[in-house]
């Protein structure tokens, strides 16, 4: 098991601890959804910052891919399959996490039913997709915070980072599962945030912009939205999954103990105003 390397400056720095702790070295953190896109970027910056990273996802080749690129930069990953939409499989990947590190400090809820989704009126989405969305991006954050939090409970310590989307104060046309989900990922932030708190574990969500990965979708963006959207930003570049990693990375060190029950817009200021 890889022992947490301390981060405190010496007693004599004058600056006080919970200033300058902004360190996750030798954190245990779990990224779902990790085998591609933002997850993939998530864990790769997360080792690089010092983190034993899990790379959580369905297709556990894909893991596998990105554990032994971390791994080849010296880094410390662990590949672990998982289906967050199954109760069991949640289960048994924190119980695999536990058995290899001894603990969870971090669960960072990325993986989510989007980039697949066809673009249809809300009256004309099959009921089965609207429920498997429902169910792996609402459902699953949820089965993934339920099992983590009793060694977060244990441990007094805990930090859960849920993502949102930008699609949810917009209000996006014909992705309305997606969006529904995407807004009940905020009220579970906030109602989780209240029954963790009085155990040291703090929830927060990110609301990232439209974020351009290597993954392909059923509807890839159009040259006139991409310029739409540069010219509704107050930074007039496009987002890359890089862009959201300081601010995640932030809420899991000790120096954001304070921060609780929010929702962070990553967007580069598209919603601002929102």
């Amino acid at each position: 098991m890889f022992g947490q390397t301390s981060t405190h400056a010496p007693a004599d720095s004058g600056v006080p601890s919970h200033a300058r702790d902004f360190s996750v070295r030798g954190r245990v953190v779990i990224v779902t959804g990790a085998g591609q896109g933002i997850g993939r970027e998530l864990a790769r910056q997360f080792a690089a910052a010092g983190a034993s990273v899990v790379i959580a996802d369905l297709n556990l080749d894909k893991a596998e891919s990105v554990r032994n690129e971390i791994r080849s930069t010296g880094g410390r990953a662990l590949a672990v399959m998982v289906d967050v939409g199954a109760k069991d499989t949640v289960d048994a990947m924190v119980a695999t996490v536990l058995k290899e590190f001894g603990r969870v400090d971090v669960l960072v809820n990325n993986a989510a039913i989007f980039a697949t989704l066809n673009k249809v009126a809300f009256d004309q989405i099959p009921l089965e997709e609207w429920e498997r969305v429902l169910r792996i991006n609402v459902t699953g954050a949820y089965l993934c915070a339920c099992a983590v939090a009793p060694a977060m409970r244990d441990a007094k310590w805990g930090r859960i980072i849920n993502i949102s989307s930008d699609s949810v104060p917009r209000g996006v046309p014909n992705y309305l599962h997606y969006v529904t989900s995407k807004s009940a990922i905020i009220g579970m932030t906030n109602a989780m945030a209240r029954e963790l708190g009085q155990h040291g574990i703090t929830v927060n969500c990110i609301r990232p912009g439209a974020i351009a990965t290597e993954v392909e979708r059923t509807h890839n963006p159009t040259e006139a939205f991409r310029v739409r959207v540069l010219g509704e930003q107050c930074l007039p570049k496009g987002q890359v999954p890089e862009d959201l990693a300081g601010t995640i990375i932030f809420l899991a060190t000790p120096a954001a103990g304070f921060v609780t029950g929010q929702t962070i817009a990553v967007d580069g200021g598209l919603t601002h105003n929102s």
